[in-house]
């Protein structure tokens, strides 16, 4: 095996070379907001646990009751080793919550959308993607045989000319985007994409992992957008503090993604504990508003004290082009306390490295005045 070893090798040389080579690095989180990262306790504006609720005594106690009656795994996939209560409790309450009909949760949101894309869209058929969408919906996209086509970012005029040249050559169109992007922090224009969709007979589907729990009280980017994509895809993973994907959607296409999505019949089915923390970490979301408008306060405080745009959510990208310089502008905010990770290619596009900041309910108006003083002073000495 020396040729796989001198492959793997040579690109790990060209990418510490192009300083794009990733490392892990142990820390454990202590909380929803501190970390332990070596030897130094730091604020982690790294994390997409926007409300903390990964820590919340409701809902650990929760996971914990649902090991202690269900055990620590599904033992095979659902359709196989039948369905766990819970599971089936938290699709009925997202289907609620999201105001759809029916709901299908999957290991992830990643197996999510690589599960629900190539079921919807085969042979002869068409997929628009916004340039900058999740990485897994671009997989998604890969493992099927439509035609792909990207549409630049967040432009509704360009979507509509795509679909004016090549819908009529299709069967049918699915249309993917993000509700929330997750390295720019900004949001799809959903309203206007889904009148786009309707007129063209296109599907829309939304990928709202970082819009649930933070926006429109909670219930995401396509409740503030006013409108219903007849696809709602999320994670379990961000604000709910836990694990997992969904989809809301019809029943039709629930019960049809239930016995083709590859992902979701080949894979083992969500760990009870979970489910059990999902469903109660909805019902935090639900129950206090207030918890769920901090993220995006605490963004809109940073962004105002370094005269920056207001946010449109609680992230915050601060752009900083080659990868070096995002990675010696993460390395200062850790020697003053915080872990701001730097983002870099492919993760984002070529030229547009990054610091990316996440804001949490838990972080103290203290915390973020420190770290847009911490931020301030790397511009000055830049």
């Amino acid at each position: 095996m020396d040729s796989l070893d001198r492959f793997a090798a040579q690109k790990l040389e060209e990418l510490e070379a192009a300083h794009l080579r990733r490392r892990l690095v142990p820390t454990a989180r202590e909380d929803g907001v501190h970390v332990l990262r070596e030897g130094r306790r730091l604020v982690s504006f790294a994390c997409n646990d926007y409300l903390g609720l990964s820590h919340h005594p409701e809902v650990k106690a929760a996971a914990v009751r649902a090991i202690e009656r269900y055990g620590t795994g599904a033992g095979a996939s659902r359709l196989v080793t039948g369905d766990c209560p819970l599971i089936e409790e938290l699709e009925e309450r997202l289907a609620r919550f999201k105001g759809s009909e029916a709901a299908i949760v999957f290991g992830s949101g990643y197996l999510a959308n690589a599960g629900i894309v190539p079921t919807l869209a085969g042979e002869g058929d068409l997929i628009l993607i916004d340039e900058l969408a999740h990485a897994c919906l671009f997989a998604g996209a890969q493992l099927s045989p439509a035609r792909t086509l990207r549409f630049r970012h967040n432009d509704v005029a360009h979507a509509a000319e795509l679909l004016e040249a090549h819908r009529g050559g299709a069967r049918r169109a699915l249309m993917l985007t993000d509700g929330v992007f997750s390295m720019d922090g900004d949001l799809a224009p959903l309203a206007r994409l889904a009148a786009l969709c309707a007129a063209h007979d296109a599907w829309l589907m939304s990928d709202d992992a970082h819009g649930l729990g933070v926006l429109a009280q909670g219930r995401g980017s396509a409740a503030l957008a006013g409108c219903a994509p007849p696809l709602q895809m999320g994670t379990l993973s961000k604000a709910g503090g836990g694990y997992g994907g969904y989809l809301a959607a019809s029943r039709p296409v629930v019960e049809l993604l239930r016995t083709r999505a590859r992902t979701f019949v080949y894979s083992t089915g969500l760990p009870p504990a979970n489910a059990a923390a999902a469903l109660a970490a909805l019902e935090i979301i639900e129950s206090e508003p207030t918890l769920t408008a901090r993220p995006l306060a605490r963004a809109r405080d940073f962004c105002e004290a370094l005269g920056l745009p207001a946010p449109q959510s609680p992230i915050v990208p601060l752009v900083l082009g080659a990868p070096q310089a995002a990675l010696n502008a993460s390395a200062r905010l850790k020697e003053a306390g915080f872990l701001v990770v730097a983002i870099r290619p492919p993760t984002v596009p070529e030229g547009t490295a990054r610091l990316r900041f996440a804001f949490s309910a838990l972080h103290g108006e203290d915390d973020v005045a420190r770290l847009a003083l911490a931020v301030a002073e790397i511009g000055r000495a830049a």
